[in-house]
């Protein structure tokens, strides 16, 4: 069997050739078996081949052992580096500052980035750490080979190796060649990556590097309402991940002042907004999402709810939206009294999505003499139970807590509408402005070992994270002017964290333990703290932001004190008071827990703050399908003489759970539940108690395999309760696969009536 050169040569296959190119990248790996994965990769292959296919079928070889040896893990990552050098290399690209220059020529990167790494090119190209690539896991590489990494706009080609494009996003953001290393090398190590719009977009022509937009809803006229059309095409056109209100368009059959008509309610200009959404998204690769909040007051809102569901007729449904419930706590005191709840249209009282608190509650009750309907506010809590059950869609965001509790608010017309795509961002805006941030998160795992947090390196990364959180904000591309109008007044950041299971497993606590609550409200005590105190300094170099003097800081009160909340650090915090009152803070909101589930893949840790979903996954790439297991629990089933081939095949038909392999012990199968084995209380009692520290709020998934109405109603009482901002989605799965799916629920007004009667015996909270 021959392979084809790239000069079109032949040569014969030579597996010793192939096991010396395995064992290159093999030191630290003494699971993998260089000859296993030589003979397998040329079992595959085919007379003719070219080298180029023969590395792939390499690459493809190591990532099908994943699941029988985590290691290959690490061996498939690194022969895909290589694959991807060779190309940029075959392109006479050497250097980091010959990429930048040539992709500069192909009309890549923006002209202040190729000027600033032509002028600090010698300091830039040795500054670049090949052994950076060792660091990534297949699945975090093979996502930036495919989607992050610039190509030539004809050929397709990459045109950057892994390393040159984390150097470019850190010039990107750079005054500095100092800046730009420190910045790369933080990257570089995964202890910290921007979201997705910062590592696509910086360094680049299109310097849109925001994550997320949040319009205020139209006013109840025709223009305004197609001007949010346009706004948010564009906003979708250019990657955003959209929040947008829509409480303030009248509900069907209301009058249209000075006509004889009615109106047709929120229904068909939402199924418009969906199309538009779709068209802009068309192509392929999605753009953008949107979804669409709605107070429960709306005398649509049961319409509203449909538009999600996987029953009922076609024509009434939405594809490209997701629903979010934006809920005052009067309606979540109704559900719980078992009272009427009056639905009243906007027209009649628009005063009513500008008010919170005491004074929605006030006016809400004078409106409810204009009720278009009355109806039991268990069964529309129970309606929306449903619309999650069934769709995982249709989140629980509170209304009251997002306003009481936001540095933003704090003069009057200071107004949270509605949350993001995600539900983590709250900012406040208006018809003239459209809030936006931009987001980033620390991996919590790069920041534990054994012996436990090394806290001096985790305020070390959010001093960095939040000075080029705020450096995006003077840098960025904003699509609309609604947009550039809030962001530079206000400066909002969100930096997030991952990793949170990676640290819980590192330090072998059970993810509902009390010892886990104590460190994960220790860590974002020690996150928050770290990022005002930047902040502040921030301040005091450039300024505080210009709507300071209209935030709850100016007037002295930091985020733990709206919560009642006693932080451990006093000193600190006395200290960071004091040099508040003197400079303020350069950003308005610093802290917002995002869903990370690219930036996770690429880091090699788990999403966020949530558990595992499972112990085996299942993973997609273009080279096709391939098993990962959990690399903790191989590492704590070989320390104990367990990683046996018969217990991998029970893993594997538990679908990654071990709760049932009784070869295993007790604390084994503690330590290693997955999100569906553990009690939703935990995750929301975890959510309450980290709160404090968290001035936006925390896309906070719940699951359950099986929901019902009654389970869930108690759940999300149970959140509101304890105080949180927002949910996010609900997942579900059937028995036998781990997905999100549609699943029975039970009737509404018995479940919630029977759950909220009791809700603390609710065996989905316990």
């Amino acid at each position: 069997m021959r392979v084809r050169k790239r000069n079109g040569d032949t040569e014969p296959v030579d597996v010793n050739k192939i096991v010396r190119a395995v064992e290159r990248w093999v030191a630290d790996l003494d699971e993998v078996d260089p000859l296993r994965v030589a003979t397998k990769t040329i079992s595959g292959l085919y007379d003719g081949a070219t080298t180029s296919e023969l590395d792939k079928l390499s690459i493809q070889t190591a990532a099908e052992l994943i699941g029988e040896e985590p290691q290959y893990s690490k061996l498939a990552a690194r022969l895909l580096a290589s694959y991807v050098d060779k190309e940029v290399r075959g392109q006479g690209v050497a250097s980091f500052s010959q990429c930048v220059r040539y992709a500069h020529g192909l009309g890549l990167i923006g002209d202040e980035v190729a000027a600033f790494v032509a002028r600090n090119a010698r300091k830039l190209d040795d500054a670049v750490d090949p052994a950076g690539d060792l660091r990534f896991e297949y699945f975090g590489l093979r996502t930036v080979a495919d989607r992050y990494l610039l190509r030539h706009p004809e050929t397709r080609l990459v045109v950057e190796t892994p390393q040159y494009w984390l150097l470019r996003v850190a010039c990107g953001l750079s005054r500095t060649p100092a800046e730009a290393i420190g910045f790369y090398r933080l990257m570089s190590s995964l202890a910290y990556l921007p979201s997705s719009p910062t590592l696509f977009n910086s360094g680049t022509r299109h310097t849109q590097m925001s994550s997320c937009f949040l319009v205020d809803s139209p006013r109840d006229e025709l223009d305004s309402i197609y001007e949010r059309y346009h706004q948010v095409a564009r906003l979708s056109k250019f990657s955003g991940g959209i929040g947008i209100s829509w409480t303030r368009i009248r509900g069907r059959g209301a009058l249209i002042r000075g006509t004889n008509g009615r109106s047709n309610g929120i229904v068909p200009f939402l199924k418009t907004l969906d199309a538009g959404v779709a068209a802009v998204n068309q192509g392929g690769r999605r753009k953008g999402a949107a979804c669409v909040y709605l107070e429960p007051w709306h005398p649509d809102v049961e319409e509203f709810l449909e538009l999600r569901d996987n029953t009922g007729e076609e024509a009434r449904r939405t594809h490209n939206l997701n629903l979010a419930n934006w809920i005052p706590d009067e309606f979540m005191r109704r559900v719980e009294a078992d009272g009427e709840w009056s639905l009243v249209d906007p027209s009649d009282a628009p005063e009513l999505p500008d008010l919170w608190g005491e004074e929605f509650d006030e006016a809400y009750r004078a409106a409810e003499k204009k009720a278009v309907k009355t109806v039991k506010a268990r069964d529309l809590y129970g309606r929306m139970m449903r619309t999650l059950a069934q769709t995982g869609n249709g989140w629980m965001t509170f209304k009251d807590a997002s306003n009481r509790l936001s540095n933003q608010t704090g003069a009057p017309g200071n107004t949270i509408h509605l949350s993001n795509l995600c539900t983590e961002i709250l900012e406040v805006n208006s018809d003239g402005e459209t809030a936006v941030c931009n987001l980033g998160s620390i991996n919590l795992g790069a920041h534990v070992t054994a012996e436990g947090v090394d806290w001096e390196k985790l305020r070390a990364t959010v001093a960095t994270a939040v000075l080029f959180l705020d450096r995006v904000i003077d840098l960025n591309y904003y699509p609309s002017a609604q947009a550039a109008a809030s962001n530079p007044r206000w400066r909002p950041v969100g930096l997030g964290l991952m990793g949170l299971q990676d640290a819980f497993f590192t330090l072998r606590l059970p993810f509902d333990s009390e010892r886990a609550r104590e460190l994960s409200t220790s860590v974002q005590e020690e996150i928050f703290l770290t990022a005002l105190e930047t902040s502040a300094e921030l301040a005091r170099e450039h300024g505080a932001h210009p709507a300071y003097p209209r935030t709850r800081a100016a007037g002295g009160d930091l985020h733990p004190d709206l919560w009642g909340a006693e932080p451990t650090q006093t000193e600190r915090w006395a200290a960071l008071r004091e040099r508040v009152a003197a400079h303020g803070l350069r950003n308005s909101l610093l802290v917002a827990i995002a869903p990370t589930a690219t930036i996770a893949s690429i880091a090699g840790c788990y999403e966020c703050i949530e558990p595992q979903v499972s112990n085996l996954f299942k993973r997609e790439t273009m080279s096709g399908e391939f098993l990962q297991i959990n690399t903790y629990l191989v590492r704590e089933l070989k320390a104990r003489g367990l990683w046996t081939a018969p217990i991998r095949e029970q893993i594997k038909r538990a679908e990654g759970s071990v709760q049932g392999i009784a070869d295993l012990p007790d604390d084994v199968r503690e330590l290693f539940r997955t999100a569906w084995e553990l009690p939703q209380r935990a995750l929301i009692d975890l959510a309450a108690a980290r709160a404090p520290y968290v001035d936006q709020s925390q896309s906070l998934n719940l699951f359950m395999s099986a929901p019902t109405i009654g389970k869930l109603s108690s759940m999300y009482l149970h959140a509101w309760k304890s105080g949180l901002k927002t949910t996010y989605y609900l997942r579900s799965r059937p028995a036998t696969r781990i997905q999100q799916a549609t699943v029975p629920v039970v009737a509404p007004t018995e479940a919630v009536a029977c759950s909220l009667e009791n809700p603390e015996t609710c065996e989905a909270c316990q």
